[in-house]
């Protein structure tokens, strides 16, 4: 007996007489069945005429009934071509290479199943060994879903990174951190090189005493020691060196990455503050919202305004700061109470708003689209809140035929939600979709009206009367298809 035709990659027997010439048909079903998940006898005509299920993991799946039906009928659409090809491939002593099916499954999930197959004899059955992929399957699903999980975690830490980066270099406090082992400064925030008068690239490796006044060196040794003994600290008064003045350092321990380091919080003290010119300083700030092209306003806790700008008294068109101060901000903002009160309970939750689109309502009836963005100021002597206006440039929106204006974008139709009723909406939407599938068929096809209109499920005078109403195309020429 010849040994069976195997891929090249494979060793058949070398003695397949002698070695298994004992071997009956009874015992050889055994060994299939036994050696595989799943093997089927399927006759000249494609239908299944036996078959043997190894192990439990298929009880449930619906196999039992595939006996006496044809084979590509057990499988789902798109496997039928493979079993054609297993059954076109499968000769007499040689196994085609595996492919993988999916069956319909009586539990409603695809069964994944890998095959090979060999005939016996010319025109004789078919012997067909099946592995179950579910287990794999599954592992992949596991796998993908594990993937997506750790891309989600990583897109969530590289959210905090950038809000962290965000906070420390725009925070008004000076703020250092150093190594705990080495008292090596490892980063620091331009309010902290602006108190020390030195470029942040020279603070950075810079043993954290050092950056302070000699009368002071003992008392941070102290702190720092403490730190690494008992991982608290009470604050202290220390001097800048270069007689910049003095301030009072604060200082906690945490660990990041493995490694323990100290932050460092420096407030500056009277003298320092005296040395910068407060007054000078307050009369530039307020000099520069005053003259910003954008609104702003300054309102207490209760949303009452203390400070406006003149642009927005323009909003508001009011003429003096006198008009709005001490009304609340409610007056002016939002399409209606609730929008209003959405800003306002995001700012009291995360401190601050970016970018909320509402509208302003001016004292004469004018509106304007904007968007706001606002913080709250918890810390010093007076509480407040700040809020800009920046007004929204309109877009004009093409017209199409009629001249009824229809969105070009899912964006856009998001826009009208509060501004047109929901019926209408619903209509424009319609709309939108049968324009977007039309121009996506006509590019499709290269502009070929008649392969256009059977792609969409249309007749061409359907298409036609669509294209005319929407405004899409050359509609005066004629479609070198209508000949065809």
């Amino acid at each position: 007996m010849s040994s069976l035709a195997l891929p090249a990659a494979s060793r058949a027997f070398a003695a397949l007489h002698e070695s298994l010439g004992p071997l009956d048909a009874r015992a050889a079903g055994l060994l299939v069945a036994a050696a595989t998940d799943l093997s089927l006898v399927v006759d000249a005509e494609g239908v299944i005429r036996d078959a043997a299920f190894g192990g439990g993991d298929l009880v449930g799946e619906g196999c039992e009934t595939w006996l006496g039906r044809r084979w590509a009928d057990t499988v789902t659409v798109e496997s039928r071509p493979k079993i054609t090809a297993l059954l076109k491939e499968a000769g007499p002593g040689a196994v085609t290479r595996w492919r993988q099916v999916n069956h319909m499954s009586a539990t409603g999930i695809d069964l994944p199943i890998r095959y090979a197959a060999m005939r016996l004899k010319d025109d004789g059955p078919v012997i067909v060994i099946g592995r179950n992929l579910r287990a794999m399957a599954s592992l992949q699903q596991t796998l993908a879903e594990t993937q997506q999980a750790l891309e989600r975690d990583y897109l969530r830490l590289r959210g905090a990174e950038t809000r962290y980066r965000l906070l420390f270099q725009l925070g008004a406090e000076a703020v250092l951190v150093v190594d705990a082992a080495t008292r090596r400064v490892t980063e620091v925030n331009p309010a902290a090189a602006r108190l020390f008068g030195k470029a942040d690239k020279r603070i950075v490796g810079q043993d954290a005493v050092d950056l302070f006044d000699a009368t002071s060196a003992r008392d941070l040794e102290t702190l720092f020691a403490g730190l690494r003994v008992t991982g608290q600290a009470g604050d202290l008064e220390a001097r800048l060196g270069a007689g910049r003045g003095a301030v009072r350092v604060s200082a906690s321990l945490f660990r990041q990455d493995s490694a323990t380091s100290v932050l460092l919080r420096l407030a500056a003290g009277s003298d320092h503050v005296a040395e910068a010119g407060p007054g000078r300083m307050g009369a530039g700030t307020l000099d520069v919202l005053r003259n910003l092209p954008e609104g702003f306003v300054v309102t207490d806790p209760a949303r009452r305004i203390l400070v406006a700008n003149p642009a927005f008294l323009d909003l508001a068109q009011l003429a003096t700061e006198e008009q709005v101060r001490g009304e609340p901000l409610d007056r002016w903002l939002g399409r209606d109470e609730t929008e209003a009160a959405a800003l306002f309970s995001t700012l009291a939750q995360h401190g601050s708003v970016r970018h909320y689109a509402t509208r302003f309502r001016g004292e004469y009836g004018a509106v304007e689209d904007i968007e706001v963005a606002a913080v709250a100021v918890q810390g010093g002597a007076q509480p407040c809140l700040g809020f800009t206006f920046r007004a929204v440039p309109r877009r004009a929106a093409p017209v199409a035929s009629g001249g009824r204006e229809l969105p070009r974008s899912v964006e856009q139709m998001t826009e009208l939600v509060g501004r047109v009723s929901m019926k209408n909406l619903v209509r424009e939407s319609t709309d939108l979709i049968e324009r977007l599938c039309i121009e996506a068929a006509l590019r499709i096809t290269r502009d070929n009206r008649a392969s256009a209109a059977e792609m969409l499920g249309l007749s061409r005078q359907g298409l036609y009367a669509k294209l005319r109403r929407y405004g899409i195309g050359d509609l005066d020429g004629q479609d070198p298809t209508d000949y065809a």
